[in-house]
């Protein structure tokens, strides 16, 4: 069964309501919808990991689910920041093993791969936004530390990478 829009809301508020096999249907759903999604998105080995992650993510906002709106686009924002999260860490992986970089080692061509692949998506939005995102969300960096590299305030870098975010998911919807 294909879960659609109605159901899945359906057997959501009624998860919210305290009804465990109405939940349990809904993860199950929602896992298979989930893998279908990361399926374009990333790599076959790593969708499983991502989907029950998502799976996860879901179980600790259930409670922030208004019942009144769609269920699929707060599930695909869900996923979406759960696949952007393994993207940043890959990234700070790929980051790491640089700097320590044994040429006697296997070659590490994915993660190499999807560092060049989210350079070239930050480099397609407004470089003040790219700036704000490198800062916080792939080095780590606090908000203050960010403010003071690019020159932003605060509000500017949280309105940033808000803005920053959305453009580069619906790029890479778009794809």
């Amino acid at each position: 069964m294909i879960a659609n829009e109605e159901g899945l809301r359906r057997l959501m508020r009624l998860s919210q309501g305290g009804d465990k096999q109405a939940y349990a249907i809904l993860l199950e759903q929602c896992g298979a919808w989930l893998a279908r999604y990361y399926r374009q998105k990333i790599a076959p080995d790593a969708i499983d990991d991502l989907v029950q992650e998502t799976l996860m993510s879901l179980h600790r906002k259930r409670a922030s689910y208004d019942p009144s709106r769609p269920f699929l686009p707060w599930l695909a924002a869900i996923a979406r920041y759960r696949w952007v999260d393994r993207l940043r860490q890959a990234y700070r992986n790929e980051a790491d093993s640089i700097g320590n970089h044994d040429p006697s080692e296997d070659s590490h061509e994915e993660v190499v791969a999807a560092k060049i692949s989210i350079d070239r998506l930050l480099d397609l939005i407004p470089t003040s936004q790219s700036d704000a995102i490198r800062c916080m969300k792939i080095e780590g960096l606090s908000i203050a530390e960010t403010c003071q590299r690019t020159g932003q305030s605060e509000a500017l870098v949280k309105v940033n990478i808000h803005r920053g975010l959305k453009r580069l998911s619906a790029l890479v919807e778009s794809e």
